[in-house]
């Protein structure tokens, strides 16, 4: 790999880091604040993603540490780098957390999958780690989408373009359900 690569690896894995720990913070936020009849199965499960999450943010941080690169994890440079807003929802219902999770899941797994894409030519291992999260990230987006899909398949928050936007959708759904 050329130093070049290397430096493009190394920025790319910065952000990758940086969504994994807002993703951690997040999802312990949701943990937090969730509320409802579901209140005690969502808590439950949220806990295995927030520590798997966090492993994956140790083993990125520790690419670039191989890489020749200096992870950055601390909330203020993650806050000046990050392209994404907070996280919208506080105190929920578990579905509306869900909804809303749903479309964090997403943007997680679409800049994840970019990545792979980007380290196809140049970092094969970086590439397979990044796959293995993918199968983790995306397992824990099928989890939160079980409780928003209908028998049929349809997603309660498939237009959603806003977490508040998914949470009300999902809510909504929710509520029309007897």
């Amino acid at each position: 790999m050329s130093q070049q690569e290397g430096a493009d690896v190394i920025r790319l894995l910065t952000m990758r880091l940086h969504a994994l720990n807002d993703l951690a913070l997040t999802l312990k936020h949701v943990h937090w604040n969730v509320v409802g009849p579901h209140f005690i199965a969502v808590h439950e499960m949220l806990d295995p993603q927030v520590n798997s999450v966090r492993e994956m943010t140790d083993t990125t941080a520790e690419r670039i540490s191989t890489l020749g690169g200096s992870p950055h994890g601390t909330p203020g440079v993650l806050v000046a780098e990050r392209h994404w807003q907070d996280y919208a929802i506080g105190r929920a219902e578990a579905i509306e957390h869900l909804g809303a999770l749903d479309l964090v899941y997403s943007g997680v797994i679409e800049d994840h999958r970019a990545a792979v894409r980007a380290t196809r030519e140049s970092d094969l291992i970086t590439q397979d780690m990044l796959i293995e999260q993918l199968r983790s990230l995306e397992l824990f987006q099928w989890f939160v989408r079980a409780h928003l899909e209908s028998a049929g398949g349809s997603l309660s928050t498939a237009s959603a373009s806003s977490e508040r936007d998914a949470a009300s959708k999902a809510g909504k759904q929710a509520r029309k359900q007897p």
